[in-house]
């Protein structure tokens, strides 16, 4: 085992699997209201291909995995994938983010395969609203995902919200009070400008939120398992925590530690930057593991220092959606 550093010396231990660029919701911050045009079902991964890549990725160092989306639980048979990625015995913690509507259906069944926990996007608890910003969804199924997720004990449940203003900004408080009422971990994440179609003055910084949650008490500093960049708080009497991402205003580049794998088997070294390295011909060629292992570290040579949304800089090349968050 030798570990994985980029050109900036920075570990790179983390990988994210996207296993479809398809969704079961249109949220207005993810994805266009028309929807996006949806890869064929040939140019997708398979599950073999995808434990290729992670088992040769775990030999160079990887040891956290993701499995995202669009919604990954559209994909029939993940629980299959995640059997698989529990016997790479270096992989040591296996994740999945989710809308959580369909988590119900599925949360013991992937327990029961090796997954260790959940986040979930939740971004409202009002059902109107919620169907206003999924485009549509059923904010009740979310709901019965969680608690399907805790009694398979999938913990911890890690609840991300992205805060914009007009839209949800009047209900923080209340996810913030989740944390000492129901013990929740919840996340706040800052907007990040994908989708044009919402206005600039949506978004809420993660100092202005603060400044709004000090009405509940004083937010002390902890800490909490975790694989990405949140800063972790507790309110006080609670058992919960609060945890804050800011891409925006405090970004977290030089502590990046992750790869990302499309659905179509392209490997980003960076969420916010076009530079891919194709994979999946590769696969279908016969590649061997060695080399594979070469084209993996060619990608991690390749992740930039930071991204450059503060310049205006978003990639073009795909939705949200189809990078897996």
């Amino acid at each position: 085992m030798t570990g994985l550093s980029d050109s900036f010396q920075r570990p790179i231990d983390y990988l994210r699997i996207s296993v479809t660029d398809r969704c079961n919701l249109r949220c207005v911050y993810c994805m266009p209201a028309e929807g996006i045009n949806l890869l064929r079902h040939e140019d997708i991964l398979s599950y073999e291909e995808i434990y290729q890549v992670a088992a040769a990725a775990a030999e160079l160092g990887i040891k956290k995995v993701r499995i995202t989306g669009g919604e990954p639980l559209v994909r029939i048979g993940l629980s299959r994938l995640v059997q698989m990625l529990a016997k790479i015995d270096t992989i040591d913690d296996i994740a999945l983010t989710t809308n959580g509507t369909l988590l119900a259906k599925y949360a013991e069944e992937l327990k029961t395969a090796g997954l260790r926990r959940v986040n979930i996007s939740l971004d409202t608890f009002e059902a109107d609203k919620f169907k206003q910003i999924t485009r549509g969804g059923n904010l009740d199924d979310v709901l019965a995902g969680i608690e399907a997720a805790s009694a398979a004990g999938l913990n911890p449940i890690k609840i991300n919200v992205v805060a914009m203003a007009g839209i949800n900004d009047d209900e923080l408080l209340d996810f913030a009070r989740k944390t000492v009422e129901n013990s929740w971990h919840v996340r706040f994440i800052e907007h990040m400008p994908f989708n044009r179609e919402m206005a600039a003055s949506s978004f809420v910084s993660i100092n202005e939120l603060r400044e709004r949650l000090a009405v509940l008490g004083e937010l002390e500093p902890c800490t909490f398992k975790g694989n990405g960049p949140a800063k972790y708080y507790r309110l006080p009497q609670a058992n919960g925590t609060i945890g804050f991402i800011t891409p925006i205003s405090d970004h977290f580049c030089f502590h990046c530690n992750r790869l990302r794998l499309t659905a179509d088997g392209k490997l980003r070294p960076c969420l916010l930057s076009e530079r891919e390295t194709d994979l999946r011909q590769p696969l279908r060629n016969g590649i061997s593991a060695e080399e594979l292992k070469k084209l993996i570290k060619k990608a991690v040579d390749s992740k930039p220092r930071q991204h450059k949304l503060a310049r205006g800089c978003v990639p073009q090349d795909r939705p949200f959606s189809q990078v897996g968050g």
